[in-house]
């Protein structure tokens, strides 16, 4: 069976992290969030996955390949703009050429159980079914509500205020039988949330929310994607870290230099090549990527820092995120911060 995943959209949201890289390819605990979705596929058994692009996406490209790396066979449709998620989806019809396949978002972490979904999906004969999950604040999200056989009644996408009618938050993860694509129009903008379902509602098509209890979450803004990270690190979602625990909550790779006096709390992801320092603090729910340095009396709690990043003397970072190879200067406190070389940012709009 085929799957597409969407990774065509700009990630503003998550800005300044997404100037200079696609949101797909934002690491989640040292890899692309889309890489984790990838390896979902894989596990559930679809080896044939197209994947849009537009926003940097010869990043995304570069970095996947042909996927054969997973065990997957990747294909790409890149657009000159954007076709909104249903439109893109119809832009790949001829690639779609059996009676089912499934559609994910590249920007989310879910481990959500697709074959599981698709007996659901089957049973159910329908031609369209969307992934349910349970929020606090639905007023981000397409929200749907069900009867009790499963069908879904009514869907709005993004409510507001008293429109609230239902907690149940679409997830970007669809089964779709091959002829909704026969409802998409061709050559223009069109969207899943917006326009085809109120089109399958109104239609009276077959359509129906499978309500799941597997983790999901749109890390679509900073809050959400450091709530992804610590979720990770506290194995409420199943994905494989890229370096192996070496004690229980500590992960660690290769080439790691720790000075005797420096203090390793848990849980921890320390990547490949790091270096930390006398007297440094990796604490709490922080991950380094590979090639970080701690500097002597550095102090990182509940900080994500990606490859090539560095904390100088006597600094303290909380609750931050620290793009790559950027360093941080010495003798500072930053709390809830976001630090990003300000020249890379600079040449992006150049």
């Amino acid at each position: 069976m085929k799957a597409m995943i969407l990774a065509a959209g700009v990630g503003s949201r998550l800005d300044p992290l997404t100037r200079n890289m696609p949101k797909p390819l934002v690491p989640i605990v040292n890899k692309p969030v889309m890489e984790h979705i990838v390896e979902m596929l894989a596990r559930s058994g679809f080896k044939d996955i197209m994947v849009n692009l537009h926003y940097l996406g010869d990043q995304i490209q570069e970095y996947f390949g042909t996927g054969k790396k997973w065990g997957v066979k990747l294909h790409y449709s890149s657009e000159d703009q954007l076709w909104g998620d249903a439109g893109s989806v119809k832009r790949c019809e001829n690639f779609f050429d059996e009676d089912t396949f499934v559609v994910v978002g590249g920007d989310d972490l879910a481990d959500i159980d697709l074959k599981r979904m698709l007996r659901f999906h089957q049973d159910k004969k329908a031609m369209a079914t969307i992934a349910l999950s349970l929020v606090d604040d639905p007023s981000e999200y397409g929200i749907a509500l069900l009867n009790d056989r499963g069908r879904i009644t009514r869907f709005l996408e993004k409510p507001k205020g008293e429109v609230i009618f239902s907690n149940s938050a679409n997830t970007g993860v669809y089964i779709f039988d091959r002829h909704v694509l026969e409802l998409i129009p061709k050559g223009t903008p069109y969207g899943f949330g917006n326009n085809l379902f109120p089109l399958l509602l109104e239609q009276k098509t077959r359509f129906y929310g499978y309500l799941t209890s597997s983790y999901w979450k749109d890390v679509g803004n900073l809050k959400q994607y450091q709530e992804a990270h610590r979720d990770a690190l506290s194995g409420r979602v199943t994905i494989t870290l890229p370096v192996p625990e070496v004690k229980k909550y500590v992960w660690k790779g290769e080439n790691v230099e720790i000075d005797p006096t420096a203090e390793i709390g848990y849980p921890v992801v320390i990547g490949n090549n790091c270096r930390i320092e006398k007297g440094a603090k990796l604490l709490e729910y922080s991950i380094l990527a590979d090639n970080c340095v701690l500097e002597e009396g550095a102090v990182v709690k509940q900080s994500v820092l990606w490859q090539g990043a560095c904390v100088m003397r006597n600094t303290m970072l909380e609750r931050c995120v620290v793009g790559a190879k950027c360093s941080v200067k010495s003798s500072a406190a930053v709390f809830d911060g976001v630090i990003v070389d300000p020249v890379r940012r600079k040449n992006n709009h150049e």
